[in-house]
């Protein structure tokens, strides 16, 4: 009896130590998709992420200064030309956000290949909100030209027949 209890002892311990064993490499797999490879950091789509989002910024600022101060736009689409560039800054602060979160440790599970797709995708969108704010800009700066030129127009038009 003392032999069989052994041997059913030492079955048990041994698929016990083989689910443990089991369970740690699942442990070590799971704790190590929360680390981030250094590569993945110094991936260059991060660093075009960041230079976009600069971009967008200086851009955006730069522009709606330029509109506000042209006396060519009116209160209401000075207001919707602020409300376009606070959108497109907050969704691209979200971007970053979610860079951030997927280049930092023990954030998120993740595998290489998952993060670099993440990363491509975040690339991609503030892309795209770069050549939509430079569409937007480019439009709205056609409109303020052609209602500059409206005005001078319409200003040598009075000069020419002396009109006040």
């Amino acid at each position: 009896m003392k032999k069989g209890y052994t041997v059913i002892s030492n079955g048990y311990n041994a698929v016990k130590n083989i689910s443990k064993g089991n369970f740690s490499l699942h442990e070590v797999f799971l704790d190590g998709m929360m680390l981030v490879n250094p590569e993945i950091k110094k991936y260059r789509r991060v660093a075009d992420i960041i230079s976009y989002q600069k971009d967008l910024l200086a851009e955006y600022k730069s522009a709606f200064t330029r509109f506000k101060a042209s006396d060519n736009f009116n209160p209401k689409e000075i207001t919707y030309l602020a409300q376009v560039y606070k959108q497109l800054f907050d969704q691209s602060l979200n971007n970053l956000d979610e860079l951030t979160t997927i280049i930092t440790a023990s954030k998120l599970r993740m595998s290489d290949d998952e993060r670099l797709q993440a990363i491509d995708r975040i690339f991609a969108d503030t892309q795209d909100k770069l050549v939509f704010l430079r569409k937007f800009n480019k439009e709205a700066t056609i409109l303020n030209l052609q209602r500059k030129r409206a005005k001078a127009d319409v200003r040598a038009t009075k000069n020419y027949y002396n009109l006040k």
